[in-house]
């Protein structure tokens, strides 16, 4: 078996298949909003957690294809990460898919090195592909969210449009051309800002909505705590 070797069920006009890949390269794409004022308010939610504010806008961050998970746990050091809602693009087989992943964060090492910060934590992602050619025509109309865990209740976290991001190709475009990225190239696309701000929970749960084909993609994840020595 590949190292890393990922499974999804693929979805194209309501019929499913298995797509096997393991990934080999992994962006993790920020400050990707098409509204300046939106992603303003982003920017200033990681100031006020120390984070220094990015050179240019949008920012591709590599990071180890490794670090994508299906696994329904992670682990973290400490207490101080966090988890953020991103459509995934995916490719495979010369076609585009999107998926669904979360961006799990050190916030503490955010504060000090971005790149570092996420290449410390895994990324989960959901076991559902939909093939983008299929929703590319209502795209602006998918809708993504998250939950986290509170006093025990479920806690909506984010919520938002993908309109609120750049399109996927001009994502895609600001860093190489899709025709040369080789296949199993993965690029997670930016997220909302946190209602209530940025916080740790031991639980996150995300979902992405497409409301035109009345079809939702979701995935959760615990996150075990490691004691932190030094």
């Amino acid at each position: 078996m590949a190292i890393n070797a990922l499974t999804f069920t693929g979805i194209v006009q309501g019929v499913e298949r298995v797509i096997a890949m393991s990934p080999a390269q992994l962006i993790v794409a920020g400050w990707t909003g098409r509204d300046k004022a939106a992603v303003e308010k982003h920017i200033v939610e990681l100031e006020a957690l120390g984070v220094a504010r990015p050179t240019s806008v949008p920012v591709y961050y590599q990071i180890a294809a490794a670090r994508l998970t299906q696994n329904q746990q992670i682990e973290c050091s400490g207490e101080q990460s966090s988890g953020e809602v991103e459509f995934a693009l995916i490719k495979h087989d010369n076609k585009l898919w999107v998926g669904l992943a979360s961006d799990h964060t050190d916030r503490h090492v955010e504060t000090y090195n971005v790149t570092v910060s996420k290449q410390m934590c895994e990324k989960p992602i959901a076991k559902t592909l939909w093939a983008y050619e299929e929703i590319a025509p209502h795209w602006d109309q998918i809708i993504m969210r998250s939950f986290i865990q509170e006093k025990g209740a479920r806690v909506l976290y984010q919520e938002g449009s993908v309109m609120n991001m750049l399109d996927p190709l001009e994502l895609i475009a600001g860093f190489a051309p899709l025709e040369s990225l080789p296949n199993g190239f993965v690029m997670l696309c930016g997220t909302f800002a946190a209602k209530g701000g940025i916080r740790p929970s031991a639980d996150f749960e995300f979902e992405m909505e497409d409301p035109v084909l009345k079809r939702t993609m979701r995935h959760n994840y615990h996150i075990k705590t490691l004691k932190v020595e030094g």
